[in-house]
């Protein structure tokens, strides 16, 4: 075994003691946080939105937003974003944190004060917090009463049960709503973005309990056909295969009824339906002497060549289209974007250029990094996407940027944070304020 350079650790009791002592440590350190964010929060109400400070990084165009439920303080709209590019952290991760410190502070405040004690996991307290964010106050208050003393003992399934006690017994209204709502989110994804080397991504739903029995008999009983076919693979995956079986069923069926509406003998004019996916592929990949890899835009990793190939089979229309040159200028004196700019801006970054934000550049607006009111031109070296949110925070913050090169941009934020965005990756390059 390698020597430890862990100190004193010579023993296994030493060895636990010191592990335990980390753990507590780091538990302490993450309520620290927390407290940081309530600082924060505090020092960005909603009369700094209307009375922002030349140095409160706040403009015209910011607003005051709640962050968790009723009765706690509202917060300028984006404070949050500072907190997270400070911690590393995206947006959505920084208004989460921001928000469960603020429930817990204000609408569950036995519950904190058993995390700074130690008897309950920061961890659960927070799921707790977002859990009876949407309660009413004197909702809110009865779970935290209900729970002071065992919330750390209680199971998860417990507190659930607790929690819709509450929403039904002080808001009933609000719960009739979830349970539309719940209805309503009813969903079905297929992560094409999650594609791995292999050409293999993962499917999840919530469904109505009598769409999701009848979705199982029916990929069982695919499953159940390609055995009796002679298929010779595992149960799970031909129920698998079974599920695209459906799929490709149920598009020949639209086909064939599609062609029927249209007229005796149109059938055989019906072409297959498209399933468009952008592979980029180098010249030494496409040649068939050697294996290499593809990536492909609709997901977030790369594919085998072969994969592709696959995919390029029998009766698969395949369009080859120009390369566009990324290390291209393009020049226009007029404000709008061409469509030439935007694709090459796309391609270039391939998600939103601010720091941390991992949302698709085809999902973002294409931004001038200066202005064009204020002499930046509509051009390469001049342009980037960025999704809505982060575009508004930019455009009604003291938040500037630059870009470096093609797809790298230096961005700094109003209290003096230094922080540059590399096609996907972040880094901050200050470590801490000016003036801490």
């Amino acid at each position: 075994m390698a020597d430890s350079e862990l100190p004193d650790c010579d023993t296994p009791a030493t060895v636990l003691a010191f592990a335990q002592s980390r753990r507590a440590a780091a538990q302490r350190a993450e309520i620290d946080v927390l407290e940081a964010a309530l600082v924060w929060a505090s020092m960005h109400p909603e009369e700094s939105v209307a009375d922002a400070a030349p140095t409160s990084g706040l403009v015209f165009g910011e607003v005051a937003v709640p962050l968790t439920g009723e009765g706690t303080p509202l917060v300028a709209e984006f404070a949050p974003i500072e907190f997270g590019a400070a911690l590393g952290m995206s947006t959505d991760s920084a208004r989460s944190l921001v928000g469960d410190a603020l429930e817990l502070a204000h609408r569950l405040k036995r519950t904190w004060k058993l995390v700074h004690a130690g008897k309950v996991p920061l961890s659960k307290a927070r799921r707790l917090a977002q859990l009876t964010t949407t309660l009413p106050l004197d909702g809110a208050e009865f779970v935290d009463r209900q729970l002071a003393g065992f919330v750390g003992k209680i199971g998860w399934a417990g507190i659930e049960r607790l929690v819709d006690q509450a929403r039904v017994a002080f808001d009933p209204e609000g719960a009739e709503k979830q349970r539309r709502e719940a209805a309503d989110g009813r969903r079905f994804d297929v992560h094409t973005r999650g594609a791995s080397h292999d050409g293999i991504v993962h499917v999840e739903g919530v469904l109505d309990l009598a769409d999701a029995i009848d979705l199982d008999a029916a990929v069982r009983q695919g499953a159940e056909e390609l055995s009796a076919l002679g298929s010779t693979e595992s149960l799970d995956v031909r129920r698998s295969m079974a599920a695209g079986e459906l799929a490709r069923r149920q598009l020949a069926f639209d086909l064939r009824a599609e062609a029927g509406d249209a007229g005796d003998g149109a059938a055989s004019a019906v072409k297959p339906r498209q399933v468009v996916i952008h592979v980029h592929l180098s010249h030494a990949a496409i040649s068939r002497d050697e294996a290499g890899i593809a990536h492909v835009e609709e997901t977030r990793s790369i594919v085998s060549t072969d994969q592709v190939r696959q995919w390029c089979g029998t009766d698969t229309q395949v369009v080859i289209k120009p390369v566009i040159d990324l290390e291209a200028h393009h020049h226009t004196e007029a404000y709008a974007i061409p469509d030439r700019l935007t694709e090459q801006t796309r391609l270039t970054q391939p998600v939103c250029a601010f720091p941390w934000c991992e949302r698709p550049a085809r999902r973002c607006d294409t931004d001038h990094v200066l202005a064009h009111g204020s002499g930046g031109s509509t051009c390469s070296c001049n342009l980037a996407p960025l999704c809505r949110r982060h575009h508004r925070a930019k455009t009604h913050t003291a938040r500037t940027y630059d870009k470096t090169d093609a797809a790298t941009y230096l961005w700094r934020s109003p209290h003096g944070l230094h922080l540059v965005k590399d096609r996907a990756t972040t880094r901050l390059v200050t470590a801490h304020p000016p003036d801490a």
